[in-house]
């Protein structure tokens, strides 16, 4: 099996350093491995994604050294796969339209119980609201947003035979820093645990037709990506990932979550810290050797 790795970043800012750590890391496992190296472009939010920022992405990972095949997979040119993935479980009975906003849930959600998370890998964890009031008969709704029963989608997913079983499904390296040994092993979970630390999350965004959790899994078995190389603060959320692996069918990957790039302050750079920005070091005079030594490559 070839060794594929990707980078996906959207062209909503400018890529900064933390942006270059996690190209040039995925780039330089493909070619250590003698495999591929891919790039995808993640502008399913149109509201925010701009030509002018795809265009510096090219630029500025060229300038980096690096290439990658063509032609580039971009999502909004893949909505059709993402409504099929979703009528296929909407015919199961997994999803179900939410009407709710971020004011309603953070209202509904309250004090969390003892010993349970209020904040999940999407923010306040969703109480649920609309699971036991709508609808999952008939068509599926276009235009509003969907949730995913994670309760039933744990036990449809074939991964769980009970609520507290312990499933290790997904291999997995964490770095902790620059220079060091990380750790490795296999990520493990269990069906409550998904339920009280995850909840059930949106699948289908209004004017998206998917979400990242969505988007992000049909998009790399589609591109037979075999190492998923990320940052660590999407580490929780690859148990979503993994659950929707098992219910669509596909493969999973190898997870490797990375360290993340922070300033002097010890926070992550975003993409509105334009100090940061690969751009600006470029129009200063900097290398690519010495971008690599900034990061720790």
């Amino acid at each position: 099996m070839t060794f594929v790795t990707r980078f996906a970043p959207s062209p909503t800012g400018p890529l900064h350093l933390g942006h270059a750590y996690s190209a040039l890391l995925a780039s330089d496992m493909a070619a250590a491995a003698g495999g591929q190296f891919l790039l995808r472009i993640e502008d399913i939010d149109r509201s925010r994604c701009r030509t002018h920022w795809e265009d510096q992405i090219y630029d500025d990972l060229s300038w980096l050294g690096l290439t990658w095949p063509d032609p580039v997979m971009r999502q909004s040119e893949r909505l059709p796969a993402y409504e099929d993935a979703l009528r296929k479980l909407w015919s199961r009975g997994l999803l179900y339209p939410c009407t709710c906003n971020r004011r309603d849930i953070a209202a509904a959600a309250g004090a969390p119980q003892e010993g349970v998370p209020l904040h999940g890998p999407d923010g306040i964890i969703y109480p649920g609201t609309c699971r036991h009031v709508s609808e999952r008969s008939g068509p599926m709704p276009s235009e509003t947003p969907l949730r995913l029963d994670i309760a039933k989608a744990a036990a449809a997913s074939g991964l769980f035979r009970t609520a507290s079983e312990i499933i290790h499904k997904s291999n997995f390296f964490m770095e902790f820093g620059v220079g060091s040994n990380g750790e490795s092993g296999q990520i493990a979970f269990t069906a409550q645990e998904l339920t009280d630390t995850i909840g059930d999350v949106v699948l289908s965004r209004r004017d998206m037709g998917t979400s990242y959790h969505l988007s992000v899994v049909l998009d790399d078995a589609a591109q037979g990506v075999t190492h998923v190389v990320r940052g660590q603060d999407l580490f929780e959320a690859t148990r979503i990932h993994v659950l929707l692996q098992a219910l669509l069918g596909l493969p999973t990957p190898v997870y490797h979550h990375h360290m993340l790039i922070r300033d002097d302050a010890g926070k992550r750079l975003a993409k509105r810290d334009d100090a940061r920005a690969i751009a600006k070091y470029r129009a200063e005079g900097s290398t690519v050797d010495q971008i690599r030594a900034m990061i720790g490559l």
